[in-house]
Order: structure tokens, then sequence, then C-alpha cells
């Protein structure tokens, strides 16, 4: 979206250069030129210990959640750097649902910064991000996945494919469906739309990795396809459902 593209290119960079950082979560002068200070940064919870497979918080470190036991899964790895959780999830709602760019620039750094003081992070061909249904776009004006996706991008020189995945039908919200409801509901609604072009290795992110359903039927699609590899990336792992 043009509005998204000009808070991080020119304009953006006039703006803060005019306006002095505040932090969005609790109105104090930003650090670092960034509108977060650095006692709400470091308030930010931190996904250290989890599931090695799929990035699942964990009170203890492993190779592979019960989950991840009970059923593998498609993709090969997951890293989300975040837990979903206050105070992200406050930012996070506003960027997505209240369309607040200045939100939605706070995360995207912050999912750069982690991303890049990440060693073991496999860079992959190319990186690719969860696509919403054309009338859920409309809806919403703005694909909140693409959005993180173009400065992390960007900045770790990785071709961003806007093409291979696509949509192919609308899905229900997932919020409220159990595993199984969240897999019948996700069949079909994906596809590769470029089958002569596939590369070996692709990262495909999205925002928030909740159940971790979709990008799993998504990795399960780009295999399908012939991808070799499919890793997924997010910005935040929500927790187990207690």
């Amino acid at each position: 979206m043009e509005w998204t593209r000009w808070v991080d290119g020119m304009g953006g960079r006039a703006l803060r250069a005019l306006l002095p950082a505040r932090c969005l979560l609790c109105g104090g002068a930003g650090a670092a030129g960034r509108d977060l200070c650095a006692g709400c940064q470091a308030d930010l919870p931190r996904n250290n210990t989890c599931c090695a497979r799929c990035a699942l918080p964990l009170a203890h470190a492993a190779a592979q959640c019960g989950e991840c036991l009970r059923r593998e899964p498609a993709f090969s790895r997951a890293w989300a750097p975040f837990r979903y959780g206050h105070p992200l999830d406050l930012l996070e709602a506003r960027f997505k649902f209240r369309r607040d760019l200045a939100a939605g620039r706070v995360l995207s750094e912050l999912f750069v910064d982690s991303a890049q003081r990440e060693p073991s992070l496999a860079r992959p061909q190319r990186l690719l991000c969860v696509p919403l249904h054309a009338t859920r776009l409309r809806e919403r004006g703005f694909n909140q996945a693409l959005e993180l996706a173009r400065p992390l991008a960007s900045a770790l020189g990785i071709p961003l494919d806007l093409h291979l995945l696509t949509r192919t039908r609308p899905t229900a919200a997932q919020t409220g469906l159990d595993a199984r409801a969240r897999r019948r509901n996700l069949r079909g609604a994906f596809a590769v739309v470029a089958p002569g072009n596939i590369p070996d290795h692709v990262a495909i992110l999205d925002d928030v990795m909740t159940t971790g359903s979709t990008l799993n039927e998504c990795a399960r699609v780009l295999l399908r396809a012939g991808v070799r590899q499919v890793d997924v990336w997010a910005l935040a792992r929500a927790p187990a459902r207690s």
C-alpha cells in the first residue's frame, strides 16, 4: 500500500527528523530514534525458551514439543523472536486493526533487529508472506504480513516473492476453532501459481503464529509443488492454549 511505503520512505524519514520519538506504549521519550522507550522495549516478551521445531513457548527448551511429536509439521523450522503477549500485543493490535503506521514501523524495526542478531537463522532463497484473499484485503486495506516482510527482505538482502503463493478462496476466521477444524478450514485455500519457477528453500512470514495451522498449510502446498525446504518466520508466537 502506498501509505505504508510513504511512512518507511522519504516522507517517514522527514517526519521523524522533525518530530521527537515518543514511546507508543507509555508516552515517554523514545530511545535510539524509535517510538519505543528503553523500558518498554525491555518489557517485550522474548521467545528465548521454545520448541526448536515450531517455536512454541515452553518452560524448558526442547528439540520438539509434544504437539510436534504427535503431528510433525510440514515446515522444517519456525523462528519467532517474541512471545505474543503484553505489551507486544498492544502494538500489534494498533497496527493490524487501527492501521497505526508508527506501530507498524516499530514492529518492523524489532523484526529486522532480531533477524540481524540471530546467527543461526538460515537465509532462504526467497521470502514469502501469507497471502490474504482479495475480499479480506479490500476489507482491511493492507496485508500486515507483507508490510513486515518488505523491510525485512530489504535488510537481509533476500528477494521478496509476492507471486509464488496465492490464496484461492476466503476462509472463515480461525479464532475459536480447534486444531482439526482449523486444518479443515484451510484445505484448498492456497495454491502455487508458478510451478515452473520453484526455489529449493523459502521462508514464509506472518505477523503472529497462533497454532501454526495457516503457516503449516502454506508449507504443505509449497512442498507439494516442489520446494525442498520451507521455514516459517513470525514476529511473535502465541503460547499454547490452557
